[in-house]
């Protein structure tokens, strides 16, 4: 996060935040925890377990390509 002025890096979300973005920029709700399950099955994440909003939705798409 941007110290300070409220700002957050898209490339170090919490998974809270990450939900709330994601589901902002859908216009439906993201749950936290299908967040988690996400990261369970693979989903990037960096090494302090923040999420890089814009690996994430990369990985999405490939995972919608597989048909899963």
């Amino acid at each position: 996060m941007a110290e300070g002025n409220g700002a957050v890096d898209p490339q170090r979300l919490s998974i809270e935040q990450a939900a709330k973005l994601l589901s902002a920029a859908a216009k439906l709700r993201i749950p936290v925890e299908q967040i988690r399950q996400e990261l369970e099955k693979g989903a990037p994440k960096n090494g302090d377990g923040t999420i890089n909003v814009v690996h994430y939705a990369a990985w999405q798409v490939k995972e919608l390509g597989r048909g899963d």
